[in-house]
């Protein structure tokens, strides 16, 4: 008797922490895409997941695959809370059963010894533009005590809500973010946290005159290019070159960032720009930008759809603006990021932090 060949194949996977987030399937077969939605598993009860491969070819060979509940920052882990190798299916079998023991939530759980090494530079930080001091803290790898190498950096505004646990409206938990983020090869990097001038903040990160009033932004802006950044470049193993060094924030934070990269931008090549206060200036004029020379840059920018009624809006017109720009042709490349549930807090931004440290220093991704 002729043997029947096998058509498709079935994975079954079994896990014993689960939620009601459901699971996808990543793998070399769809470019490792984290939530689609042609691999996402049938539940059939809590704790049990099934998929059916289609009917071809390419599904009938070797495949290397991981579980994920959407995204990378919820992808499967073992037991103990690490990382684990990927899957691979490579024998004749029709069906295969798989288990997973736990799954991040939110890049989380960390391990502590990758947590980065918190250094105070100063309690009181010289800003002789403004005649002020200021806070200003390090976060360097958990290993660069014995390493020798030289790291990208990342000027970070609003350092009360970055790591601190006992902020008044919580932290983006960057600490604990870079230190999971380390297990896969995307974390080595230094960040500068800058603290904002509390009842002076609005003040210090708005630039030049906006409903607000006028600002003084750009002399903020001046005091990390010409003072604060070459005596981090002095004082830690940095790669100082623009294409290793990016600013960024939140709400005004990311209003300041986004001047201080298209003002500077022979300083800056990554931007990380989260719910940024557009709506201050919202008709923000672009026509300086004609005046420099255009480098490549690369901006991540995000909108909470919940966060108010022109906030999307603001975003995704502020993106087109530049991408139209002449002078911008083929040189700003941009990643447009929306959360249509995201509310104007410290949680969805936390919850960017790794995508956009991913995208801005360890992809090669256009968009």
């Amino acid at each position: 008797m002729k043997e029947t060949a096998i058509s498709t194949r079935k994975l079954i996977l079994k896990t014993t922490e689960d939620d009601d987030r459901p699971v996808y399937i990543s793998g070399d077969f769809n470019d490792w895409a984290t939530q689609d939605f042609r691999f996402k598993m049938d539940k059939i009860e809590t704790g049990k997941y099934e998929f059916e491969f289609p009917d071809q070819e390419k599904f009938k060979g070797k495949l290397t695959y991981k579980f994920t509940k959407g995204d990378w920052s919820e992808v499967e882990i073992d037991r103990y809370g690490n990382r684990t190798p990927n899957r691979i299916w490579d024998d004749s079998k029709d069906s295969r059963t798989e288990k997973v023991a736990k799954w991040r939530k939110n890049w989380l759980p960390y391990r502590p010894s990758q947590l980065p090494q918190i250094h105070l530079i100063s309690e009181e930080f010289e800003i002789p533009q403004l005649n002020k001091t200021r806070k200003v803290w390090a976060l360097l790898p958990h290993d660069y005590d014995t390493s020798t190498e030289k790291y990208p950096v990342l000027y970070l505004q609003d350092a009360q809500n970055l790591f601190n646990e006992n902020a008044d409206y919580g932290n983006w938990q960057i600490d604990k973010k870079l230190a999971v983020m380390s297990d896969y090869g995307i974390g080595k990097i230094i960040i500068i946290a800058i603290e904002h001038g509390e009842t002076e903040r609005l003040q210090e990160y708005n630039v030049g005159r906006t409903v607000l009033g006028k600002g003084e932004g750009k002399q903020y802006i001046r005091f990390i290019t010409d003072t604060l950044k070459p005596f981090v470049d002095q004082k830690f193993r940095t790669k100082p070159e623009r294409e290793f060094t990016g600013i960024g924030g939140s709400s005004m934070g990311g209003l300041v960032s986004i001047f201080a990269g298209l003002i500077y931008p022979e300083v800056f090549g990554k931007l990380m720009v989260f719910s940024p206060s557009l709506w201050v200036i919202p008709k923000i004029k672009l026509g300086f930008l004609d005046f420099f020379d255009p480098q490549e840059t690369r901006l991540y920018l995000y909108a909470g759809g919940d966060e108010s009624e022109t906030m999307v809006k603001h975003v995704t017109k502020f993106r087109k603006r530049l991408l139209k720009r002449e002078s911008l042709q083929g040189k700003m490349k941009v990643r447009l990021s929306i959360n249509e549930q995201g509310k104007h807090n410290e949680s969805y931004w936390s919850d960017e932090f790794p995508k956009a440290i991913e995208w801005l220093f360890f992809s090669d991704k256009s968009e």
